[in-house]
């Protein structure tokens, strides 16, 4: 799988490791661009919130008071905003492998999964994760 369309900063892997992320019902994924913030290289399958103020995404941390504390998608691709803001796609529906996702200090599956259930994001407790 080759996307040559991705941003400056986006990339992809072809591998069936990077499929992982997806638990099933592909055919009901969605997913919409947004800016990542400058500061943040996240791998694909960040637990991502909105800043209310900029409208920027961030790694969601429950301990965070700007609006990024509750999440609102999930990063589509590994993305480098380490230097700048960069365009990207985050899913905003679809069922997702807990084990290929990284959720941001202070959140827990428990404490993230019925606000991501409202907004049709679930997520497959993979045995053995918190």
């Amino acid at each position: 799988m080759t996307d040559t369309t991705l941003a400056a900063g986006v990339s992809s892997a072809d591998s069936p490791v990077y499929q992982e992320l997806i638990a099933n019902n592909s055919s009901l994924l969605f997913a919409r661009k947004a800016t990542l913030a400058a500061g943040q290289n996240l791998k694909r399958g960040a637990l991502l919130g909105r800043i209310t103020a900029s409208g920027k995404l961030v790694l969601s941390l429950a301990a965070a008071s700007d609006g990024s504390q509750t999440p609102v998608g999930v990063l589509v691709h590994d993305t480098d905003a380490t230097a700048a803001d960069v365009e990207t796609l985050h899913y905003v529906r679809g069922d997702f492998n807990s084990a290929g996702m990284t959720i941001g200090a202070g959140h827990t599956l428990d404490s993230i999964a019925g606000g991501l259930a409202d907004l049709g994001i679930f997520i497959n407790k993979t045995y053995g994760v918190a």
